[in-house]
């Protein structure tokens, strides 16, 4: 059987410690911080990051460099076959479409996933390759299988500021104060390759169960209805609010009568544009 190298980039939120467990392969994600470039799980941790955000650090994300991909691809393709290569979203980043545009030059042996998913859907999809490639498939039919499958998962995130939504531009300022005055907990969403806004909640409590009821409907109207749980992966997401995801979960767990769920950290390129305190449900369907 060919041997087939599983890639992918940080915004998956696998760390280099949990690529060497499951035996895949991370490219670290560049982030600008006050005019330095840094590598996320490198130079930086999810506490830096942070910390950071906290001072009111210019922050923004980047693409990996083309050297740096190919070097990657090289690297692998010196002990493997093939390469299976899955970075974020291309409705988020242009990062695919380059890959992609540098794999014409591989003849085959590298294939570049447009999964459009990001953060713990695009991790799953990462862990769903693998497995494939432990079934048999190759290269070509992990790549094709992940594509077909890319819209089986959704994603609402609450927020707990509009600080960093008015920062990047994606609110106004009057529209941000208000919120802000108001208390108001957005809801965004996440099915495919955009991150849209869902619903805004008065509270916490009513923004974590109106993101229960967003998934309770998925499940209804796109995943063959609440018996299918089984079916699904699901997570809990969080930005730097650990003990609340694992509350969150555990309600979750409690109302659906389910044990398997995740509770991971959001990629710190989904948390910079978001902020600190942010919580999240996700899932995603699993391989027949």
């Amino acid at each position: 059987m060919k041997k087939i190298a599983i890639l992918t980039d940080s915004n998956s939120g696998m760390t280099r410690e949990e690529a060497k467990e499951y035996g895949v392969s991370v490219i670290p994600m560049p982030f600008l911080i006050d005019g330095e470039t840094y590598y996320e799980g490198v130079d930086f941790s999810q506490a830096d990051f942070y910390r950071k955000l906290k001072e009111d650090s210019e922050i923004s994300t980047s693409q990996p460099s083309p050297e740096n991909v190919t070097k990657e691809w090289d690297r692998l393709l010196s002990e493997a076959d093939s390469v299976v290569y899955i970075p974020m979203s291309s409705g988020l980043s242009g990062s695919c479409q380059t890959a992609r545009m540098l794999a014409e030059e591989y003849d085959g042996r590298v294939q570049v996933v447009n999964n459009q998913r990001i953060s713990v859907t695009q991790k799953q999809s990462v862990l769903d390759a693998k497995e494939l490639a432990e079934r048999g498939k190759s290269a070509e039919e992990i790549k094709d299988y992940l594509e077909q499958v890319k819209f089986e998962s959704s994603i609402y995130i609450m927020l707990d500021t509009l600080k960093y939504l008015k920062k990047g531009g994606r609110i106004t300022p009057a529209a941000a104060a208000l919120g802000s005055a108001l208390r108001l907990k957005p809801v965004l969403q996440i099915q495919g390759e955009k991150l849209d806004k869902y619903m805004v909640a008065r509270t916490g409590k009513q923004g974590a169960a109106k993101m229960i009821a967003a998934m309770e409907s998925d499940m209804e109207k796109r995943f063959g209805g609440m018996d299918k749980l089984a079916q699904m992966h699901f997570a809990v997401a969080y930005t730097y609010n650990e003990e609340a995801a694992e509350e969150f979960a555990a309600q979750i767990k409690e109302k659906w009568g389910i044990t398997e769920l995740v509770v991971n950290p959001l990629s710190l390129s989904v948390s910079c544009h978001i902020g600190p305190g942010a919580l999240a449900i996700a899932c995603s369907k699993k391989i027949e």
